[in-house]
């Protein structure tokens, strides 16, 4: 495994990179790293590509600028747009996972030259549509604890997070896996915090090591919390950036893996977003949903997931 570093203008983007061929780059999305992805890098640098996994800006040892407006969906996927081309020559096949899955497909509307193929993990593609998730949010979530509502007093969720990374972390892992995922939709009211009413379970359930949740804590000590809370405070922002991409398709080969418990499936009530992952992918390869798997598939599953990325590859 190497570590470089590449540019987009004045943002510094570290990226991890194994074996060499054609790339495959693979987005994380929050609250985790480039290490969301060691299993994938492993398997794909051993079948002929050359499998890199950025840290996205505000995260790990990538630059972390402070305005709200640097994490826009634009701004992300310019970055993205910059690692293709520094090491893909102008071309990959893209991975995303939770906001890293918006990121990807986003830079495919973007940079739709850029990008031969992308698969999401845990969020569907749905375009931009007549109002932002925000909004949304507020309607649906009235009177009740939503975690991007919490989000976006900017402070708050930093100083409630910051305390203990480790514990945020564990907690935060814990609650969206497949060993208890209903923890995602409790009731809580509106002042609530996001760690209210989590557990940190000892032993942590065997696909984070100690040493793995280590990684990911040691990060977020340094690097602390705004940048990836920033991505919450900048959607409506990218609502009025992309008003050009309102119901637009993504065109590239397509495919969406996730996990049966996930509770991104059921964030908007009486909804299965999982069941409408086709709906705006015109070229799309299918849907794999492991069973009793929760949020972090890549990671609590790697082998199915691994399995699941390497027949969506093989058949471009």
């Amino acid at each position: 495994m190497d570590f470089v570093t590449v540019a987009n203008g004045d943002i510094s983007l570290n990226v991890a990179v194994a074996g060499d061929g054609p790339l495959i780059l693979c987005v994380h999305g929050w609250p985790e790293l480039w290490y969301s992805w060691r299993h994938q890098l492993a398997y794909f640098s051993k079948r002929g590509f050359k499998a890199a996994a950025m840290d996205v800006r505000g995260y790990g040892d990538s630059s972390r600028p402070h305005p709200i407006a640097a994490y826009t969906m634009k701004e992300l996927t310019s970055d993205v747009a910059a690692v293709i081309d520094a090491l893909g020559g102008g071309q990959a096949i893209l991975f995303g996972h939770d906001w890293g899955a918006p990121i990807v497909w986003n830079t495919a509307l973007l940079y739709p030259d850029k990008v031969r193929a992308v698969a999401g993990l845990s969020v569907p593609y749905f375009p931009r549509g007549e109002t932002s998730m925000l909004k949304v949010a507020e309607q649906i979530y009235a009177g009740r604890f939503f975690y991007q509502l919490y989000f976006q007093k900017e402070g708050v969720a930093e100083a409630e997070l910051e305390a203990d990374s480790e514990d945020s972390l564990r907690k935060i892992y814990f609650m969206a896996s497949g060993g208890n995922s209903g923890a995602f939709i409790a009731e809580k009211g509106p002042d609530a915090g996001m760690l209210d009413g989590l557990t940190s379970p000892d032993p942590f359930p065997a696909w984070a090591s100690d040493a793995d949740l280590k990684v990911f804590a040691d990060a977020f000590a340094r690097s602390g919390w705004r940048g990836p809370l920033n991505r919450y405070r900048a959607q409506n922002i990218d609502f009025e950036e992309l008003a050009d991409l309102k119901g637009k398709p993504v065109t590239q080969p397509a495919c969406f893996i996730a996990g049966e418990r996930d509770p991104v499936r059921h964030m908007i009530p009486g909804v299965d977003m999982f069941a409408r992952a086709a709906d705006h992918c015109p070229d799309f390869r299918g849907s794999t949903i492991i069973p009793g798997i929760g949020h972090w598939v890549q990671q609590e599953a790697p082998a199915e997931t691994n399995a699941a990325l390497e027949a969506f590859v093989k058949g471009l």
